[in-house]
């Protein structure tokens, strides 16, 4: 009981309530250490486990910034988190490991132990557009796309429009997005870019630069795009590890964070198991068929007005 309000966020105030109402006065030191022993096991089965449920064509990456103590200070570290769809549609946690720094080798080790426990197929990975991570999926997954989160796209976007103009360049940039089929989407996307070229060239600069990362989802299946072209999925998968990690505040060492954010994931990946797909079969196996993204200007869209 205590160890389940631990993973659901109880305070320890609350806790301490709770278990005096059982008539439990107080937990001694070995209580707690055979608790946090058996959940330090099932944690560490659970992150080392074989990814046997491949292919996992679609993965989303990200990290996740938590506090501990270490050395005698306070300081960052850097909680780097993948999920992804198995081949029966279904989401899995893959993999939780915990660094000083959210750089080059964090990731490329990261991704090296999840491909060694099994992760193969891989179609497209979801990501912001930290350069480490990109450089990674490259070197870890070279047949895999990288689709950049158009969510945190918009956002470096517009710190580079003028406040004024933000309204109808995000207008133009979600146009792209709101188009029946993959040529159309890239027939659209060079209207935008021709619209802004005359009084924002930086604007049109950037995106014209990011095309292919942003548009990466395109030669997949319609009905999945909104699952695989941001990281929003996996930002409500952050909200609710938040949300845990909250009550805590400073973790008193690595293992204590591993040990609740990883029964957290735990917790999460058995209920998508027991869910329903989150990506319906016909769409796994289109998606398995899936060309190399194109940027060639095709079809009839119908056109957003382009002018501010």
């Amino acid at each position: 009981m205590v160890a389940t309000c631990y993973l659901l966020g109880v305070s320890t105030r609350r806790m301490e309530k709770l278990v005096e109402s059982l008539g439990i006065t107080r937990l001694s030191k070995s209580q707690v250490s055979i608790m946090a022993r058996d959940l330090d096991e099932q944690v560490e089965a659970f992150r080392t486990r074989p990814l046997d449920a491949g292919p996992y064509p679609f993965v989303a990456a990200d990290a996740l910034v938590l506090k501990v103590r270490e050395g005698g200070r306070v300081a960052n570290v850097y909680a780097l988190l993948a999920t992804g769809v198995n081949a029966d549609g279904h989401r899995e946690i893959l993999g939780l490991q915990v660094t000083s720094a959210e750089d080059g080798a964090g990731w490329l080790g990261f991704f090296r132990d999840l491909t060694a426990r099994g992760l193969s197929g891989v179609k497209l990975v979801t990501s912001d557009a930290h350069a480490g991570l990109v450089a990674a999926l490259g070197a870890t997954l070279p047949g895999a796309s990288w689709q950049r989160c158009r969510t945190h796209y918009a956002a470096n976007l517009m710190s580079l429009t003028p406040k004024t103009s933000w309204p109808w360049v995000k207008t133009l940039l979600h146009s792209v997005y709101d188009q029946p089929d993959a040529d159309a989407v890239h027939a659209q996307f060079d209207r935008v870019i021709n619209a802004l070229e005359e009084k924002l060239p930086k604007v049109a600069d950037h995106l014209e630069a990011a095309r292919a990362d942003v548009l990466a989802f395109t030669p997949f299946p319609k009905g999945l795009w909104r699952q695989v072209w941001s990281n929003n999925p996996q930002e409500r998968l952050n909200r609710e590890i938040r949300r845990r990690t909250d009550v805590v505040g400073i973790f008193p060492d690595r293992n204590s964070l591993i040990r609740l954010v990883g029964a957290v994931l735990a917790e999460q990946h058995d209920d998508w198991i027991e869910a329903r797909r989150h990506l319906g079969l016909d769409l796994i196996q289109q998606a398995q068929a899936a060309g190399t993204p194109t940027t060639e200007e095709a079809g009839n869209p119908t056109e957003l007005a382009l002018s501010a």
